[in-house]
């Protein structure tokens, strides 16, 4: 029987909709508006498209945006000193910033300039370091809608056997250490993983983020696994497709997210979901 599909547009559509209520409701108890600062440099077309649809689905669920468009030729200290800008704006609760940035620009410096109060993605050491303890202030965003739709599936995390492939900071690590808070026995898998298809096959979880295209063949998953594709990657006729062989692991998996359709709207809902819960944090609510 093939899989069934996770599907993050409708379960980010059912989000967004509860998110637009509590941004209401947050209005009308403490004339509180959430807002979210979304700072791009340069014109790179993927991230000048990605704050686009971050900016839309803010609108649609009545969250201000702060937006700040700056050139390629922007450089360290005056980026700092917008940081710097934003920290301070009692009206801004969530501070994005799109990366990558130009690279005369040191990503790590600016992102540790970020105040952890106002972290939406959730990338700040000092939110990282709670995210390890089990105490989070922010999520970050991809990460926390994965586990989301692993849960929209019904089927239970705790005692699983999880594979993450891929160590990144921004999915593969903070993916992995949700999967362990909420029991699951995980093993992160890279570049140096010694016989990588035999692991994949021990996964009753699957997550792939490797950013290779339909990397994940059907003969390296085990059969009735949960399948989360986090890659997206843009082929030569336009198209884009994920880090899984979408075709064959659907015949093999009890459970898939496609691409697109998939992570990518459960990635800015969950940007939303921080900078509501920032806004009420702000506000002494939570």
């Amino acid at each position: 029987m093939p899989a069934r599909l996770i599907d993050g547009k409708a379960l980010a559509q059912g989000i967004r909709e509860r998110i637009a209520k509590d941004v209401v409701e947050l209005h009308a108890r403490v004339g509180i508006r959430p807002g979210l600062a979304a700072i791009l440099v340069g014109d790179d077309p993927a991230s000048k498209l990605y704050v686009k649809n971050k900016q839309k689905a803010c609108d649609a669920a009545g969250i201000y945006v702060d937006e700040h468009k700056l050139p390629a030729s922007t450089n360290q200290a005056e980026l700092l000193a917008l940081i710097e800008k934003v920290n301070a704006d009692p009206k801004v609760h969530g501070i994005l910033v799109q990366l990558p940035l130009p690279k005369q620009i040191d990503s790590k410096v600016i992102l540790d300039a970020v105040s952890p109060l106002k972290d939406a993605d959730g990338f700040h050491p000092y939110n990282m370091g709670r995210l390890v303890e089990g105490t989070a202030r922010f999520t970050p965003c991809t990460p926390k809608g994965i586990i989301k739709m692993i849960e929209s599936t019904g089927v239970a995390i705790e005692g699983k056997r999880a594979v993450v492939v891929g160590r990144s900071n921004i999915v593969g690590k903070p993916t992995a250490l949700l999967l362990m808070h909420r029991n699951a026995t995980v093993t992160v898998c890279h570049s140096k993983t010694r016989d990588l298809p035999a692991v994949c096959r021990e996964a009753e979880i699957l997550v792939v983020a490797i950013g290779k295209a339909r990397f994940l063949t059907g003969d390296m998953v085990r059969a009735g696994a949960v399948v989360v594709d986090v890659g997206v990657n843009r082929l030569a006729d336009g198209t884009f497709v994920g880090d899984v062989d979408f075709g064959p692991v659907s015949e093999r998996a009890s459970w898939i997210s496609p691409v697109p359709g998939g992570v990518g709207p459960m990635t800015i809902a969950m940007l939303l979901e921080n900078t509501l819960e920032s806004a009420k944090r702000m506000a002494g609510l939570i």
